[in-house]
């Protein structure tokens, strides 16, 4: 059978089951730890064990398998995520490598490569290869799945630099992607133009937060172009309220797309992104969690005439299907 790797190592494809498809672990700056949280507002221990209570709490609810698209720019700190993945054995945890950024690229790409003052060909793509085919660092562990962003600001220089990157990237190893995409400014389009100009397999795109959008027509010409849509941001209602995401997708569902879709939060254990209180987001997303799918979303999908069957086209099919590679 084919394997896909996980923070513990390789697993069968077959053996992955209930996949949440777009889910982090932390949202957590390095640096920002390092030099402002020791000692202040980051406890190592209290947050590892916290992590592993939310984590085993998901897998209580038979989801087995999450992808995490955290990668530089995002806070991305393997050994950590190795260190909960053996502490939760229950739950396979799937690490990607990219880089994610709106706008500019980090300053340790801005000077060497394509069209810049010391040229040659893109560092990225030996990060990310490597990342994939040896492992990061010196953990053992791959990445499996490759991450970029092209947000509202749409394919600034840097951004295009990256999703270029991430092409060839595939192109050589073959592995995924998912690119976070913002759906108001419909720039999922540009994404998947830019993808197949490049010879990428749209079958093996995520096109991250497509359910933050309830345009059928906008939603259907991503699908059609192959490429699997993320409603992938359960929990925040801000952006787009639970009821209208299920409406959608059973709408989708009944014109055929089931297995054009994968399910998720985008939620964390913790994020730095809000302050040090890891409270702050329940109080403006209390649905934000891991559980809200399983809890609530499933039996509201199926409320909506969503079959069994498309509900595991969604967790199950989909997700091996697209780690297959």
């Amino acid at each position: 059978m084919p394997s896909v790797e996980t923070a513990r190592g390789p697993v069968d494809t077959a053996a992955l089951g209930r996949t949440l498809m777009h889910e982090h672990v932390f949202f957590l700056n390095t640096e920002n730890v390092q030099n402002y949280g020791v000692g202040a507002w980051w406890d190592e221990e209290e947050r590892v064990a916290d992590a592993v209570a939310k984590l085993k709490e998901l897998a209580g609810r038979g989801i087995t398998t999450i992808a995490d698209p955290t990668v530089w720019g995002l806070g991305r700190y393997i050994p950590r995520i190795k260190r909960i993945a053996e502490l939760v054995p229950e739950l396979n945890i799937i690490v990607a490598t990219g880089v994610y950024t709106y706008n500019d690229l980090p300053f340790q790409f801005i000077y060497r490569g394509p069209e810049t003052l010391l040229g040659g060909p893109d560092p990225m793509i030996d990060n990310f290869c490597r990342d994939l085919m040896e492992g990061i660092a010196d953990t053992g562990v791959r990445a499996a799945f490759l991450k970029c962003a092209v947000h509202t600001q749409g394919l600034t220089p840097g951004v295009r630099r990256v999703l270029l990157a991430v092409a060839a990237t595939h192109r050589e190893t073959g592995a995924p992607i998912t690119v976070h995409t913002d759906s108001e400014t419909g720039n999922g389009r540009q994404v998947v133009e830019v993808l197949a100009k490049e010879g990428v397999d749209l079958g093996k795109v995520v096109i991250g937060h497509a359910g933050d959008s309830n345009d059928l027509d906008y939603l259907k010409s991503l699908a059609d172009t192959g490429a699997i849509l993320g409603m992938d941001r359960f929990g925040l209602d801000l952006l787009n309220p639970m009821t209208d995401r299920v409406a959608t997708i059973a709408a989708l569902c009944e014109q055929g797309y089931a297995d054009r879709m994968v399910l998720s939060h985008d939620t964390s254990c913790y994020s730095d992104w809000f302050g040090p209180d890891p409270e702050t987001a329940r109080g403006v997303a209390p649905n934000w969690i891991y559980t809200h799918i399983s809890d609530d979303v499933l039996p509201a999908l199926r409320e909506k005439g969503v079959t069994e069957a498309q509900i595991d086209q969604m967790l199950v099919e989909n997700p091996r299907r697209y780690f297959t590679w």
